[in-house]
């Protein structure tokens, strides 16, 4: 049987997939829930995906609940890793697809930190705080020959990123992704809006995370970027527009629900 599950490595592949979608919906979901208690002032706060960590670790069985998660989120890195380097989905070696493919890559690296955290956590030997992270990164690339340069670039593609959930909400082409032909036609066009809503949400908060950026590049001032938890605070300080918190808040929960659909719908393509 081990043998067989040697040669066939789609039969754990896939189940570990699964299970890392599903874990990431449950983090951003913490996350816009948070935030949304926050938007209202009913006792939430503004955080990131490490704050989200440490919101799971401190309820009932908490860490039984992280440690899931856990597993999920190494799932989700072997999958994206499986993405970049055997191209189960024939992504192709030209320009286009290296370029997915060293996204899949960067996208594995990210939440294997985000695993890590979550397994410290789960032993008792991390904070999950990552109030600093982003600021202590960026002052570290503002130190090398041409850092402003780099750090504005890296803002400009990240607001490009946020620009491409936007796009990926108004095609709604996610739903080629996934096997929708067992839902009736209203479950459709809710996961049509859900999956919507929760890309466009993204898309605000990448925006916001790449402008923050640029002006720290423009201002050679690392104190001036923003990861997703200061990104969100900035949108709950707006004097003017008090309510978009709110409703990107919503939407991150709703990009949390998304990930859980694609958890159990997605096609995966693992040969």
């Amino acid at each position: 049987m081990k043998k067989q599950a040697l040669q066939h490595p789609s039969d754990w592949v896939e189940p570990l997939a699964r299970l890392g979608y599903a874990a990431k919906g449950v983090v951003y979901g913490i996350v816009g829930l948070l935030a949304a208690q926050a938007a209202v002032s009913a006792g939430g706060r503004t955080t990131d995906t490490q704050g989200a960590l440490s919101a799971i670790v401190t309820q009932p069985f908490g860490k039984v609940l992280l440690s899931l998660v856990a597993i999920g989120l190494l799932g989700y890195v072997v999958w994206r890793f499986v993405q970049a380097i055997k191209d189960p989905e024939n992504k192709g070696t030209d320009a286009k697809g290296l370029v997915q493919r060293l996204g899949y890559a960067g996208n594995g690296l990210i939440y294997a930190s985000l695993a890590l955290s979550a397994v410290k956590l789960v032993l008792g030997s991390g904070s999950g705080s990552n109030s600093n992270s982003t600021q202590d990164a960026t002052a570290r690339l503002l130190s090398q020959p041409f850092g402003q340069w780099l750090l504005g670039t890296i803002g400009a593609f990240i607001i490009g990123l946020g620009f491409y959930q936007f796009y990926k909400a108004f095609t709604a082409k996610f739903r080629k992704e996934m096997n929708l032909s067992q839902l009736s036609d209203t479950e459709k066009t809710w996961v049509t809006f859900i999956g919507r809503f929760g890309l466009a949400a993204r898309g605000v908060v990448f925006c916001v995370i790449g402008f923050f950026l640029i002006q720290a590049a423009r201002h050679s001032n690392a104190s001036e970027a923003r990861g997703l938890g200061e990104a969100l605070q900035a949108l709950e300080q707006q004097p003017y527009v008090p309510w978009v918190l709110g409703i990107v808040a919503v939407g991150l929960v709703a990009y949390g629900i998304y990930m859980i659909i694609q958890a159990r719908y997605r096609h995966l393509v693992t040969k």
